[in-house]
């Protein structure tokens, strides 16, 4: 194998075309230069320089070893950086699931973040609830997961980064649009659109029946989040939904949340990974981002 001293030796003089010089700038003698240039020589079987009046020249097979070497430079440049890049979470590829909701308002402007600050990073994100996406943590295909916290497994961590409170919303043309205060018996008598296989709905059932309230009657159940915000917006339905939910919606849907005083829901909302599994150091960095937002969301609702 050629010795990686003698490649370093061999580059110096090819790029001083002179021995002598190449020796000075090494700091070594011009005839144990020479011998490192004659054991590179007997290792390629070929001659790399050729002598003329001014210095050395490099040869064909030298030329070739000289732009191979630069190659061989280069790439174990970039593995260096590649490296430190994927150490300092500045690259690599996360793979993440995430809720429905949270995937909007959270999870996609810190996934903006995370390509200011990591344009190299690629990510791959899996809509679903917590009880859908926590086999595919299981069996290693994500890192994270940032939804609904309400698991209780030991082998799971988990964090709170917000409480996501729920609230009633409806049209800003809706007849109860302007009220400063809402009744539980206001709302009773109105149809409603409501997200399928929606676990806090019984709350709000349990709320209505506490208070000798009629159940809300529901026109329409969808996991569709654009048809609930679209079908609401155009009509006399209310709607139930996360307060984020609302707040990123109520522009574009011209929707607001109606005063329900009597009607408080809320879940805790963070993130969820295996405990003593390695988390790659992008999913470090975009879990910080996360934080971060959910502090600024916070101070914002």
């Amino acid at each position: 194998m050629i010795n990686v001293r003698d490649i370093e030796y061999f580059t110096v003089v090819a790029e001083h075309g002179h021995l002598g010089r190449a020796a000075e700038s090494l700091g070594l003698s011009q005839s144990g230069l020479s011998m490192s240039l004659r054991r590179m020589e007997q290792h390629v079987q070929a001659k790399l320089f050729k002598r003329t009046p001014k210095g050395v020249e490099l040869t064909t097979v030298g030329s070739l070893l000289l732009s191979r070497m630069r190659q061989l430079r280069l790439a174990h440049e970039d593995v260096i950086r590649e490296v430190a890049d994927l150490g300092q979470g500045l690259a690599g590829h996360l793979r993440i699931g995430a809720s429905r909701g949270i995937a909007e308002d959270i999870v996609a402007p810190s996934c903006t973040a995370l390509a200011r600050v990591a344009p190299k990073a690629t990510v791959k994100i899996a809509i679903g609830m917590l009880h859908e996406l926590l086999p595919l943590l299981d069996k290693g295909e994500m890192e994270v997961i940032f939804s609904g916290i309400s698991t209780r497994r030991e082998d799971l961590y988990q964090e709170k980064l917000i409480d996501d409170n729920f609230v009633v919303y409806a049209s800003v043309r809706h007849r109860l649009a302007h009220r400063k205060q809402v009744s539980l018996t206001d709302i009773a008598r109105e149809q409603w659109v409501v997200p399928s296989t929606f676990i806090l709905w019984r709350e709000v059932i349990r709320t209505f029946e506490q208070n000798g309230t009629p159940p809300p009657k529901i026109a329409i159940e969808t996991n569709s989040a654009s048809i609930r915000r679209r079908v609401v917006s155009c009509s006399d339905f209310l709607g139930f939904g996360s307060r984020l939910f609302v707040q990123s919606s109520k522009r574009r849907f011209k929707l607001v949340e109606l005063p329900v005083t009597q009607l408080s829901v809320s879940r805790p909302v963070g993130f969820t990974y295996r405990k003593n599994v390695y988390l790659s150091p992008i999913a470090v960095r975009f879990i910080e981002i996360l934080r971060a937002n959910a502090k600024q969301i916070v101070r914002d609702l």
